[in-house]
């Protein structure tokens, strides 16, 4: 169990406005929880998941060979720490500010984790576009665009927020240089069910793409973590995902427009459905008023656990919920 911090559901249950995750709060979109109804749960998956990983390749235009399916995007930065860590690698490079499981993947498997600052051999290179927990663009592509020099590289791009870019488009990357990591339960608002799957570099060697696989437990996904990933390829559920972008962008702009009343400063450059906040008030005080909020039904993110004190994560929600917000946030301060 990784000891940093996370949102969504805790000891109080559910809560009713939950500004702690970045799931897509338009869902759970409709088309995939009607194909999680008919899932067949009464039997095992396919355990080489052919049909599934053509379906993932198809929507890529990747070859087959190069999709890797896994229990969670947890679940595969812990299995690629593991097989760089055998493959050689010695060290973890991690953004400035980063999802708390690559440095607990780091320290769980003996890697030295260190800032891309910081010279030294190559290991295993951890990226997100847009970032965790900030949303914004992600410095390491002019380093990137260089070919590894000496030693073991692996360089990982975490996708998880790219289909839920809201701020323009994305910018053109090229992708078949890196890892792919793509966790579409997020985009779909249905982060309750667990699957994700990697997309590995046209460089990637036949033996390393199979060492990857015999890493995994049998059936590492279940019945409806397929069902969910072959839904999220079809175009009913590719067309829901787009329609909800325009809702989130609208909804985006009155959560900043609250923040702004209320006193927030929000750090710019966010480019998905979240942004952070610093709160008007000492960051030695914030626990004491997340837990306040708490009570009230409303549930931030506390940024420290991103190096960030004193902030807070939001996820886009609706108006409804922003109303919850500044309700309770009044109640605090008076």
């Amino acid at each position: 169990m990784a000891s940093f911090s996370h949102g969504g559901t805790d000891a109080l249950g559910v809560p009713a406005h939950d500004f702690s995750t970045n799931r897509n709060a338009c869902g759970p979109c409709p088309a995939a929880v009607a194909a999680l109804q008919s899932a067949h749960a009464a039997q095992y998956p396919d355990p080489l998941y052919t049909d599934l990983r053509a379906q993932l390749a198809a929507f890529h235009g990747v070859a087959l060979v190069r999709v890797l399916v896994g229990g969670s995007s947890s679940e595969l930065i812990h299995r690629f720490t593991q097989h760089a860590v055998r493959s050689g690698a010695r060290r973890a490079t991690l953004p400035p500010h980063h999802y708390g499981d690559y440095l607990q993947a780091a320290q769980v498997w003996g890697l030295a984790a260190q800032s891309r600052s910081v010279p030294g051999p190559q290991g295993l290179h951890w990226a997100c576009e847009p970032s965790s927990p900030l949303g914004v663009l992600d410095e390491v592509w002019p380093d990137w665009a260089q070919p590894p020099a000496g030693g073991p590289t692996w360089r990982m791009l975490d996708c998880a927020y790219r289909p839920l870019w809201l701020e323009g488009t994305a910018p053109q990357r090229d992708l078949d240089t890196v890892w792919q990591l793509w966790t579409p339960n997020k985009a779909l608002g249905m982060t309750g069910v667990r699957a994700a799957y990697a997309i590995a570099p046209l460089h990637a060697a036949a033996q390393e793409l199979e060492a990857l696989h015999l890493l995994a437990p049998s059936w590492v996904v279940g019945a409806h973590g397929v069902t969910m990933l072959q839904a999220w390829v079809t175009p009913p559920v590719q067309q829901w995902l787009a329609q909800s972008l325009e809702t989130l962008r609208a909804w985006k702009a009155q959560q900043l427009a609250l923040c702004e009343q209320l006193g927030w400063q929000v750090i710019p450059g966010h480019q998905a459905n979240y942004l952070v906040a610093r709160l008007p008030l000492p960051p030695q005080d914030l626990g004491r008023s997340l837990a306040a909020l708490r009570t009230y039904g409303v549930k931030l993110r506390d940024c420290a656990s991103f190096g960030l004190p004193g902030h807070v994560r939001l996820g886009v929600l609706p108006p409804a919920s922003q109303a919850a917000l500044a309700q309770a946030w009044n109640l605090l301060e008076n």
